[in-house]
């Protein structure tokens, strides 16, 4: 679930002890198993909610609680009515799931954060339908693609500013634009912790030039649209989406910075990604 986007503000990032970040990584396994899982059943004929279903006993079975209901940023907003989120084509983000049926053809992004025996693992995806345009296949695919030139441009040393940098260019070049209203952010104790993580590179965001230090967990996630990058929020209070209503797509990995340069936390047991566009 994303941060919103704000100006200036005082750091106080978490750093994790290697146990810690162990724990991060035992949550980020629950949260791509319900990833992989919803995969199989986000076909045409599907209500939304049955995949909420399937994310629901999988966080059943290993007694862990979703990050995600009932969470309220604000007095302001609803409280998060469902367990995972669930958005279809132009809705970019916090789409909650119920009775709407998956069509051939769309988008399906799913947006899963866990918390188990204390700690949070945060990661999305968006899968391709089938009979989905090539448009919109390859929005998500450079969606995902841009992810990974995040992940590659985080290391020791570096700042936040660089996978800021390195997921705009990679985007805009392609003529696509990302999210301004909506941020990475840390996370791993709390489900958003300091810093942002913003996919675009502003001076007025502070956090652009923080350190990238052992210990940090970030969750990067590149919100991509085919067009403007302008967003509408719904009466409901959550659902995000591009207000030209052009497409969307979403997906994001838990992060962790070592001594060494980075490790992913939110991957299958066997080491896989839980979905490849």
């Amino acid at each position: 679930m994303e941060n919103m986007r704000h100006g200036e503000y005082e750091t106080m990032i978490i750093k994790k002890t290697v146990e810690q970040i162990e724990g991060i990584r035992e949550a980020g396994k629950i949260v791509a198993e319900a990833i992989f899982r919803m995969a199989q059943e986000a076909v045409p004929g599907n209500p939304t909610q049955k995949l909420e279903n399937i994310a629901k006993q999988i966080f059943e079975k290993y007694g862990a609680q979703s990050a995600f209901l009932g969470y309220r940023p604000s007095r302001r907003t609803p409280a998060y009515p469902a367990y995972v989120c669930i958005s279809l084509n132009d809705v970019i983000v916090h789409g909650i799931p119920g009775p709407m049926e998956i069509r051939p053809g769309d988008l399906v992004s799913v947006d899963v954060g866990v918390r188990y025996n204390g700690f949070v693992g945060d990661a999305a995806a968006t899968y391709i339908v089938q009979g989905a345009s090539p448009k919109a296949e390859t929005l998500a695919k450079e969606t995902y693609n841009a992810l990974h030139k995040g992940i590659d441009a985080a290391r020791p040393g570096g700042k936040i500013s660089d996978i800021s940098a390195a997921i705009q260019k990679y985007i805009e070049v392609r003529g696509y634009s990302v999210v301004r209203d909506l941020v990475g952010h840390g996370v791993g104790i709390q489900l958003h912790e300091e810093p942002q993580v913003p996919n675009f590179v502003d001076s007025s965001m502070t956090s652009g030039d923080i350190p990238l230090e052992p210990g940090m967990t970030i969750a990067i996630e590149p919100m991509v649209c085919e067009k403007d990058y302008k967003t509408t929020v719904d009466n409901d209070g959550w659902s995000v989406r591009t207000a030209d209503g052009g497409l969307s797509a979403h997906f994001e990995h838990t992060i962790a910075i070592n001594e060494n340069g980075i490790e992913i936390l939110t991957l299958m047991e066997d080491g896989s990604e839980p979905y490849v566009p």
